[in-house]
């Protein structure tokens, strides 16, 4: 019976340890995770999966998952709870109280963290080029960026372990020394001055992380994915919130893409939500008119129609096949402007046949 019984006790002792990984692994951190650790990786998840910015089957669900780890891991009593008995534990624990509503949560989160005037790192701010066809009908670009990332293995302290830190012997963990200086016999001035045994920090690292030599960063390249909407005005600014270089000195700053249409000499050009197209036709279309088509960005055909004569430089008008208006179901109008080409020689017969046409035309107009 005793064996059962010990038996028992390790599987249950394993399940707790099974449920205190749950929230960890929402947050996508380790047991271990500093406040500060928790605190950021709430904000970069909880900002990825909003209802507002992410419409994906889900994203919604995720974000009340993660408001939920992050109320749980935030508060230390709750949080011992956890890691000791599990969701269960934590049930009993709070009797069945109403839970944060997440909303309020990211409201006060950010709002907070905005009254505090968190020190964010450097903006990250790129002209990024796409084809004038990918903004006319949409696009989802696929993109790469090198940056910097708490390292994987020291959460940004530079430490092999935890016990590799020490409060520094020289400021007693102040970061700064008191020094005094004679200015005359008899009389000194005292100065404070940055610690230059710790650099300021306060903390001593006895060996450094193996993966990042101390350094506390790792390099990293990010993948990323750009949606272009349809009609996007050029110069328009897309902000991927807190994926800049990471620090543990300061909050991530912001990867801002500046989109704009690449500048293909002799195709389609755009001013805002007008198209422009330039059409070349010979004279023989010019003078009798013509009957052709145009392949549009998206590859839909446009029909181009005159008839009678169509000076050189004449630009065409057709409503509605311009670019669409961002963010509305409309469509500005295309200019097609004809350009004339007039052949390099012609055969002794044309010639006589043109004169022949034009000398009649000439003698029908004298007589008038």
């Amino acid at each position: 019976m005793l064996p059962s019984v010990f038996l028992f006790a390790v599987l249950f002792l394993v399940l707790e340890l099974a449920l205190a990984a749950d929230l960890y692994k929402i947050l996508d951190i380790h047991k271990s995770a500093s406040e500060k650790d928790i605190r950021h990786a709430y904000k970069k998840l909880s900002r990825k999966f909003h209802p507002d910015k992410n419409k994906d089957p889900g994203a919604e669900d995720k974000f009340v998952e993660i408001a939920h780890a992050y109320e749980v891991l935030s508060d230390p009593t709750k949080r011992d709870i956890y890691d000791r008995h599990g969701e269960e534990g934590l049930k009993a624990h709070e009797g069945g109280q109403h839970q944060a509503n997440p909303f309020d949560m990211f409201s006060s989160f950010f709002g907070g963290h905005q009254q505090q005037q968190t020190r964010r790192g450097p903006t990250s701010l790129t002209e990024f080029e796409v084809e004038l066809s990918d903004i006319y009908k949409g696009a989802s670009i696929d993109f790469m960026i090198k940056k910097h990332i708490l390292c994987d293995h020291c959460r940004g302290s530079g430490a092999a372990s935890d016990s590799d830190i020490h409060t520094c012997s020289g400021c007693g963990g102040s970061g700064v020394k008191l020094v005094k200086q004679q200015i005359f016999p008899g009389m000194f001035a005292q100065s404070q001055v940055t610690c230059n045994d710790c650099g300021g920090r306060g903390k001593i690292i006895a060996k450094k992380c193996p993966h990042c030599d101390g350094n506390k960063v790792v390099d990293h390249t990010a993948h990323y994915t750009l949606e272009i909407l349809p009609g996007m005005p050029e110069g328009h600014e897309v902000v991927f919130e807190g994926e800049s270089d990471e620090s543990p000195d300061w909050e991530a700053g912001d990867v801002i893409l500046r989109v704009r249409s690449r500048n293909n000499k002799g195709g389609w050009r755009r001013k805002e939500s007008s198209l422009y197209w330039r059409e070349t036709i010979g004279v023989d279309e010019a003078l009798l008119g013509f009957d052709r088509n145009l392949t549009h960005l998206d590859g839909h055909i446009v029909r181009l129609q005159r008839k009678g004569v169509t000076q050189p430089g004449f630009v065409q008008t057709i409503e509605g096949e311009g670019m669409p208006h961002f963010e509305q179901p409309t469509h500005g109008d295309l200019y097609v402007e004809y350009n004339v080409v007039l052949p390099i020689e012609i055969s002794p017969q044309t010639r006589r046949k043109l004169a022949e046409a034009f000398h009649t035309t000439g003698s029908a107009h004298d007589e008038l």
